[in-house]
């Protein structure tokens, strides 16, 4: 089999990381291409890296992020109530892996979406399933889920998310269908998989916003009792954009 033939077939075999890395080891001088083992272990590692990359933007479409936020541009100071170590040790991963939630606090503009977002951008790059949700998106949802018959399709699609961002959090007054759907998704999750929540109002007013005693106890005992808290502060961002 001449090498036109093996890039055919390696096309045919989708394996299109180890067709780019042949073809460009072929358009070098002959005694810079590698041979044997090496070979073999170049393409393979070409092969492995290209369908990394692919699954990762996979999971940053389907993910829908709000914001083109990465980590590496989250501000961290005193003044904003957030450290160095504390983003590192979101970073590493092991919230995720625990099943643990971060819930985000703070003044409207104090970046808490921005930062949410970032923390998604990374556990897609980590390789997770990652949905963000605009609370009121998913009140929306789950209203018209109930409606049409797909309630139960729409809780088996989020639970299949290693990670789920709701956002902006408390805004909207929550009916009784979305209280109990919202204990459902914490119940399905717990100790299992993580949920991000921003919120302006602080966690302490989270029990009133809910306005059932019997709910919020559930709700507020699930969602915190394996949670890392982030109260940020400072002035708006918006504001010294501007």
């Amino acid at each position: 089999m001449n090498t036109t033939q093996t890039l055919d077939q390696m096309q045919q075999l989708r394996l299109s990381g180890m067709h780019h890395a042949y073809r460009s080891q072929l358009e070098l001088p002959i005694d810079q291409q590698l041979d044997g083992h090496d070979m073999v272990a170049h393409l393979l590692q070409s092969e492995a890296l290209h369908r990394s990359n692919e699954k990762t933007a996979c999971y940053l479409k389907l993910a829908k992020l709000r914001l083109p936020a990465c980590i590496e541009q989250v501000e961290c100071s005193a003044a904003r109530n957030l450290t160095k170590q504390q983003l590192a040790s979101l970073i590493e991963g092991r919230y995720l892996r625990q099943g643990e939630n971060i819930l985000i606090t703070g003044a409207t503009g104090c970046g808490k979406s921005y930062l949410a977002c970032a923390l998604g951008h990374q556990a897609c790059l980590q390789g997770h399933k990652t949905i963000y949700l605009n609370m009121n998106r998913l009140i929306e949802k789950i209203t018209l889920a109930r409606l049409d018959g797909s309630y139960i399709k729409l809780l088996n699609q989020l639970e299949r998310q290693t990670l789920i961002i709701l956002d902006d959090f408390g805004l909207q007054p929550l009916t009784q269908d979305i209280r109990l759907t919202l204990l459902q998704l914490l119940e399905d999750r717990y100790g299992k998989k993580s949920i991000i929540v921003t919120s302006q109002l602080p966690v302490a007013q989270w029990y009133e916003f809910i306005n059932d005693p019997t709910l919020a106890d559930a709700i507020m005992d699930r969602m915190t009792a394996n949670a890392n808290r982030i109260e940020l502060k400072g002035e708006s961002l918006r504001k010294r954009k501007k």
